[in-house]
């Protein structure tokens, strides 16, 4: 193809993408499903408002939101991951967890991150926790895309798990561990920025 051909129809894929509404441009650059749509005060806006047919599961937890920063499996795991290893209450064992900096994901979402600031973290069966960003900052919560080694699936604790390693904290490894993941939703899939 000559020089000049291709950038034409460069030119012209790129205006129609610019037409198209931004929930259709978003989904045309991602490449795969959203696993995580991040709303509330961002500033880097890749998807529409909320659409209450293809935002079902959003619906049903009474959920809106007129912008919105959504993730994909790829676009996550482009940011730079860290490894933790804590005790899990399910079997009482140590496992590696690895994914981005939950305030890193945030940053990438163009969020507002005062240390006052709250984040509500919300699992896909509705469970929600909030944790502040001096909080999240602390203790180092990541968002866990690996467990043990492999992609975590969802049936699982995946996804996607907000979680820190709670060992590392001294007041939390204190407590029993039934009682150290209260503010750790897996299934997660929705991340509200209050400020």
């Amino acid at each position: 193809m000559k020089k000049r051909q291709f950038l034409g129809r460069a030119a012209l894929a790129g205006m129609a993408a610019a037409a198209l509404p931004a929930s259709q441009a978003a989904a045309a650059n991602n490449a795969g499903p959203a696993l995580l749509t991040v709303t509330g005060a961002v500033g880097k806006v890749n998807r529409g408002r909320f659409d209450p047919v293809r935002d079902q599961m959003m619906f049903k937890q009474k959920l809106s939101f007129d912008k919105a920063h959504a993730f994909d499996f790829a676009a996550l795991a482009a940011l730079p991951a860290i490894t933790i290893q804590p005790t899990l209450e399910y079997d009482g064992k140590v496992h590696t967890l690895r994914g981005p900096l939950l305030l890193d994901v945030m940053r990438a979402a163009g969020a507002s991150l005062g240390d006052a600031g709250k984040l509500v973290l919300r699992a896909v069966d509705g469970y929600a926790a909030v944790v502040t960003v001096a909080q999240a900052r602390a203790q180092r919560y990541i968002v866990a895309t690996h467990l043990d080694g492999a992609p975590m699936a969802l049936g699982g604790l995946g996804p996607l798990w907000a979680v820190y390693d709670a060992d590392k904290v001294p007041e939390m490894a204190a407590k029993p561990l039934a009682e150290r993941f209260g503010s750790c939703p897996w299934a997660l899939y929705h991340i509200e920025v209050q400020v």
